[in-house]
Order: structure tokens, then sequence, then C-alpha cells
């Protein structure tokens, strides 16, 4: 069982945990003591049950079990055993149970409640403060099950209630006290040096990332690639027949098409028609100088309705890439802000069919490109086909070719290093990520499905047979190469974010937010690394849902996934799906001085707190700026 099968099932075991011991306090309350005699007793089973979820759970890792083992598990053990001596014999003798027995059964329930409440809301880390609210709180509702369980008089007739009023207001009020103690005890962000030295410079006096900007000169042999976007909302007909009320880049959708010959020198001039909400590009996956980045707040200001601004970089990297707004992106790029880029080698030989295939959402109707229907396209048997697969939704895709054997020659924009012929392999795309895929055309027509339904077809009518294949695994496909760094590299530093959903403070406003290492944005700690460095990043998904990780300015190398290394091709990706229970470790040496956002690229999530910044020393970026959260 997954990693993250055990979370969905630790999570329902301990709410069945809740409603049996509860419901077996309510039952005794009522006089039905057999009735409530089976339900602690299924009760005690669900106890077992949740421990030995912990402890193989543990045995995952320390980030699923913290809370668990420290709030979770002695709040549950102390309850039952005070529930087995107080509540048992009087359960097995039958008859009317005294208060403080139907009392002790409604603990465990409340103590079952609160270590759900504090996995699911207080999420990781365990704080003093969420320990002792939890323990508060399950004080707190022993105390009023007491006065309401008690007997309304005593046996001479005189009213007898276990507390009085101001009694009990008072130790409400000292359990409220130590649960606001614990506050003290939360400390105020600061910047994560991951194990490796502090910052040397002042963290506002360094160099500017708005200094750090492209070169002005194509490499040998290039030439200058001048382009203008003009961003503007629009009304754009998908092929269908489908009206989009879109933004969009030069009033289509996607965007212009940038294309350049590796060593080109590429100028794009952004304009901004009427955004309202500004608009800047970000080079997805491309690793352009910091100044370069579209990153509102941090790298640049917002280009506002009537302004414009200007970026530059040299097309060192070959490969296929995308660019999108980075302002408000989890509005302005699923109504349309963003287009592809690729940059072609300037000695391969071009392939007789090669296809840009960029698949979008546009309220609820997917399509490639402009096209919600089933796309068409021509090739003849024998030609040499490339389909660039570009997932520029916030939702991984799965895509399948049938008809034909292929090979996955590219991730992210990466060459794959002898990659094998494989076919009915299916290809879970994350979001923002891109796969190249080459065949030989044959015979007969091959088609493309993405989420199991066919989306274009190549060389003629009729669709050949789909099914529910495995998927291929990127970190076993390819023949290994010789790397730069490996699990058991000394790296200069090691930062550990644990994604998680959480209450915490998102832009300053108390949130049920995505959250990282129980913080959510602009709280989370800075990540400080230093040019030269080698780094780290482990992952770890606790939540349910899937976080694609991207980090700007570099391309990183997955080392492993839960524990266990990459045994294929090298795998430099830009960003990768953290499933619900998934620990994934890359690296990357620090080679490209800025401050650089770094996020779940489910631009949604990343909106809801899950975005952070890794800066380089001695580098500063806009003053109080906080990338993406400017509204």
């Amino acid at each position: 069982m997954s990693t993250g099968q055990l979370i969905v099932l630790d999570h329902v075991v301990a709410v069945l945990t809740a409603a049996l011991w509860l419901a077996a306090g309510a039952v005794a309350a009522a006089g039905r003591t057999r009735v409530a005699l089976g339900l602690a007793a299924g009760g005690v089973l669900a106890v077992a049950g949740r421990l030995g979820l912990v402890a193989v759970l543990a045995e995952r890792g320390w980030w699923f079990v913290q809370e668990k083992l420290l709030v979770g598990v002695p709040l549950l053990v102390v309850t039952v055993v005070a529930a087995a001596v107080l509540a048992g014999r009087p359960l097995l003798r039958g008859g009317a149970l005294p208060p403080v027995a139907v009392t002790a059964l409604f603990a465990v329930g409340y103590a079952a409640l609160a270590a759900f409440v504090v996995t699911y809301v207080g999420g990781y880390p365990l704080t003093w403060s969420v320990a002792l609210l939890a323990l508060a709180g399950v004080g707190a509702a022993v105390l009023v099950t007491t006065q309401a369980v008690a007997p309304a008089t005593g046996a001479d007739g005189v009213a007898a209630a276990p507390l009085s009023r101001r009694r009990f207001l008072g130790i409400a009020a000292a359990g409220a006290g130590a649960a606001g103690v614990g506050l003290a005890f939360v400390r105020a962000p600061s910047a994560d040096a991951g194990g490796g030295a502090a910052a040397v410079h002042p963290a506002m006096h360094g160099t500017a990332v708005t200094d750090l900007r492209g070169p002005t000169t194509p490499g040998a042999g290039g030439t200058v690639r001048p382009y203008t976007v003009t961003a503007r909302t629009a009304t754009v007909v998908l092929a269908s027949g489908h009206e989009v009320d879109a933004w969009t880049f030069d009033g289509r959708l996607p965007g212009p098409p940038l294309t350049a010959v590796q060593g080109d020198l590429v100028e794009v001039t952004l304009r901004n028609e009427d955004i309202s909400d500004g608009v800047t590009i970000h080079w997805h996956g491309y690793d352009v100088a910091c100044g370069e980045d579209g990153a509102p707040g941090t790298t640049q200001d917002v280009v506002g309705p009537g302004a414009e601004f200007g970026y530059r970089f040299r097309a060192d990297q070959a490969g296929t890439f995308w660019y999108h707004t980075h302002q408000v992106s989890h509005v302005g790029v699923r109504r349309g802000l963003y287009g592809t880029l690729v940059v072609d080698p300037r000695d391969a030989d071009p392939d007789d069919v090669d296809l840009v295939l960029p698949v979008h959402t546009y309220d609820g109707v997917l399509a490639i490109g402009d096209d919600d229907g089933v796309r068409e396209e021509a090739a003849e048997p024998g030609a040499s086909v490339r389909l660039r697969l570009l997932n520029t939704d916030s939702e991984p895709h799965r895509f399948g070719l049938a008809g034909t054997a292929f090979r996955l020659v590219a991730v992210d924009g990466r060459d794959v290093h002898e990659p094998g012929e494989v076919s009915e392999r299916a290809l879970r795309l994350p979001a923002g990520g891109r796969y190249d895929v080459t065949f030989t055309m044959p015979d007969g027509p091959v088609a493309l499905t993405v989420d199991g339904s066919v989306r274009m077809r190549l060389g003629g009518d009729g669709d050949p047979a789909t099914g529910a294949w495995a998927e291929l695994d990127p970190l076993h496909y390819g023949a290994p190469a010789e790397v730069p760094f490996t699990l058991n590299t000394r790296y200069d530093r090691h930062f550990t974010m644990v994604l998680d959903r959480g209450a915490a403070m998102v832009d300053g406003g108390p949130a049920f937010a995505q959250t990282v290492n129980g913080r959510g944005h602009p709280s989370i700690p800075e990540q400080l690394v230093a040019e030269g460095d080698l780094v780290r990043f482990t992952v770890v998904n606790r939540s349910l849902e899937t976080h694609p990780w991207h980090l700007h300015g570099h391309g990183v190398l997955v080392l492993a996934r839960d524990g266990r290394a990459a045994t294929g091709s090298p795998l430099w990706v830009d960003t990768f799906d953290v499933r619900p229970g998934e620990a994934w470790d890359v690296a990357f040496e620090a080679a490209n001085p800025g401050v650089w956002m770094n996020h779940c690229h489910n631009l949604p999530h990343a909106e809801q707190g899950m975005m952070l910044r890794l800066r380089y020393d001695g580098v500063t970026g806009l003053a109080g700026g906080h990338g993406d959260a400017q509204h």
C-alpha cells in the first residue's frame, strides 16, 4: 500500500474511532448499556487499528507521524486506559452507568477527534501552541460533559453539580491560558540556511536583482530574435465554436509561438494593453538571468495597462519550454496568458514532422492549442515525427500514443540518455512539465490520447486500439550516465520542505492554507544559498493532493523518490510531481545568482500559500516584494 493510501486510511480510521467512542458515550448516557458496550468494543478495535497504521506510517518517515506520536497516540492511550478503569466493569455488569463512566467514554471520543484535527488542521510541524490547544480542547470538552451528565440532585435532594460555575470557568480559563502560553513558542519567520553558513552580506545591501540582466549579444553563429507581445483581453473562438472570454498575448490562444536557434539572442518586448491586474512573463524552465525571470515584486515591477517591459536572454538551452504571466498567475494562466518557446540545436537534423502541442483547459473545455476537438495532422509513412507535449494546466495530464512504438527523448527540455523504444505505455505529465516523444510514422494511423480520449490523429482516419496502460516511470527509463552528484554527495545545503494543508497566515490573513513546513506565503522562511553551493532538496507531501514542484532559474537532478535512487537516464527537470505520501530528493548547483521563486505549480496552491523564495547571499529582491502574491 502506498504512503498516500495509508494517509487516507489513517484519516478514515481516526474519524471512525472518534465516532464510535462518542456514540458509545451518547448511548450510555441514554441508559442503553449493552449497545454502548458493543460500540466501545468497536472503538477499542479502531484504536488498535489506528496504532497499527501509525506504526506503519512511522516506517515511511517521521514527517507522516510527528503529531500522532507526540499528541494523538498519548491522548488516545491515556483516555482509553481511563475509560477501561472507570467504565469497563460497569459496562460488563450492565445497568445504568455512573456519570464518571459516561464521561470517560466521551473523553476517548474527544481525544480521537482532537488527534484528527491536529493532523488535518494543525499539519506539520507540530507546535507547542497546537499541542496545548488540543489538550485544552479535550479538557474543556470533558468538563462540559461532566457538567452535562451530572445528576441534577444528590441523594439528599440537594443540587449536586461536580463543579461550581465559578470553578468551572476558572479551570477553563486556566486551560485557555496554558494554550495561549504555547503561542510564545512559535518563532518568528527567519532565513533557513539549510545547515550551511549564515549570510555573509546584509540582506538589504547586496546586488539588486534588477542589475542581473541577460547578455546583449548573441553567441557565435547566432542572431537577434526580436519579438513584441501584447497582453490584452479578447474573445477567442475555439475550433468547436466555443467562445472563451480570455486574457491573451496578441489576442490568440495560446500566445504567439516563440522560436530560436541555440546561440540566438531573444529579445521580447511585453506590452500591456488592458489587463487591469497587470502582467509579467516568466520563462518556465529556462535558466535566464534573474532580472529576466518575471516574478512580480521580486525581480521586476508589474507591467500595468499602458506600460511595457523588455526581456532578453541568450538561447543557450535547446528544447521545449513555455512562457506565462506570473502576476496573479492562478487566474492569468488559466484564462490564457501563456505561450510556447522552442529552441532548436544549431547542428541538429530537423524532424519531418515537428508538432508543438500545449494542452490547456478553458472553462472546463480541454484543448490542444485552440483545438478542442480531435486535431488532424498529416504524416507520411516512414517520416520522423516529434511531438512536443506541454501541460500548461495546474493538474497533471495522462497521455497515450496508440498505433506506434515511441521514445521519450526529452523531459522538461533536457535530453534523455539512450531512450529505449516502448509501446502501450502512458505518460503522466506534471503541471508545467514537457515531454518530447519521437517515432517513425508507421503505415497505419497514430492517435494521441489525453486523459483517455483521442485528441489528435496522424496519418489518416481510424483510431488504433487504446487501453489502460501502465505509466512509464522516467526515474527508471533510459541508460545511466555520469552525474555531478548523487545521494552520497556531501551537500553544502540541505532543505526539507514538507507540503501539507493547515491553518496558517497567507498574505496577512488566516486561511486553511497550502503550507510548507507549517507556514504559508510570505511567512515561509526564505532559503539562503551561496554561489557555488551544492544544494539538496527533500520534498515531502503529507497532503491528499498532488504538488508539482517548480524552482525558478535552475534545473534539478532527481536523486531518489521515497528513498529509492533513480536508476535510468540522469533525470534533469524543472517541475516534478510530488504525489500524496511521496518524498523526493533532488539536487542542483547554485550557479545562477538571484532571488528565485520556489513553489507549487498547481497555481491555485501557490496562491493559497505554497510558495517561498530561494535567495543567493549577496543578492536582494525588490524591497517589500512577495512575488506572485500581488493582486
